[in-house]
């Protein structure tokens, strides 16, 4: 009796600790899981879209998976690594994309650094390439010159729809962001504390 008491109460802290925080270990695999949320905007639309994001290290690389549902059917959507979850998200970064299959569900898996070493920066400006000129948000030609920025939020984006004017997919015409990782606060989103790729890193496993 004493015993299943004991284990009771070690299986309530357990959910307790969970509970309370949005990042928790998916599997045996070592790997990190954590929720997106549905997105302000997006929530009257599609309030049961979701999204499951599990990151693992491969070496010198990260492996991150992103399971999506309750989205519109046969879409096409971008996903972003961003510096804040909501507007005016700051910097980002084009990752790639999920498309989802006739029940609104889709899944890809996208290979890089996720992790605590997550930045951006410019060391210095440069010209870049006008390619996109159409639209509303054509190419810049130069950039801004800027010191490291971590990147640590998740952001996805209707792809190629009119109403709204973003630059979250490749045309640079994006819709409205339908999920994101607003259940982390902005200066300290998943990939923050995800286990990092360097077994030097003087950031212990990347937690800080």
């Amino acid at each position: 009796m004493k015993n299943h008491l004991q284990f009771l109460a070690a299986a309530g802290v357990l959910g307790l600790l969970l509970s309370a925080s949005p990042l928790a270990a998916a599997d045996d695999d070592h790997s990190i899981g954590f929720n997106m949320v549905v997105s302000a905007g997006a929530k009257a639309c599609l309030p049961n879209a979701t999204a499951m994001v599990k990151v693992r290290s491969a070496g010198p690389v990260d492996i991150m998976d992103v399971t999506v549902q309750g989205l519109p059917a046969n879409t096409d959507f971008d996903f972003f690594v961003i510096q804040v979850p909501k507007a005016p998200f700051g910097v980002a970064w084009y990752q790639g994309d999920i498309v989802t299959d006739k029940n609104g569900r889709g899944h890809q898996q996208f290979v890089g650094r996720f992790n605590v070493e997550t930045f951006a920066f410019a060391q210095g400006s440069a010209p870049a390439p006008v390619v996109f000129t159409d639209g509303a948000l054509p190419d810049a030609s130069l950039n801004p010159a800027f010191n490291p920025i971590q990147m640590y939020h998740l952001g996805l984006w209707e792809c190629g729809l009119p109403r709204d004017q973003h630059p979250f997919n490749g045309e640079h015409n994006a819709g409205l962001q339908v999920l994101n990782a607003s259940n982390f606060p902005d200066d300290h989103g998943p990939l923050r504390d995800t286990a990092t790729s360097n077994p030097g890193s003087k950031t212990n496993g990347g937690r800080q």
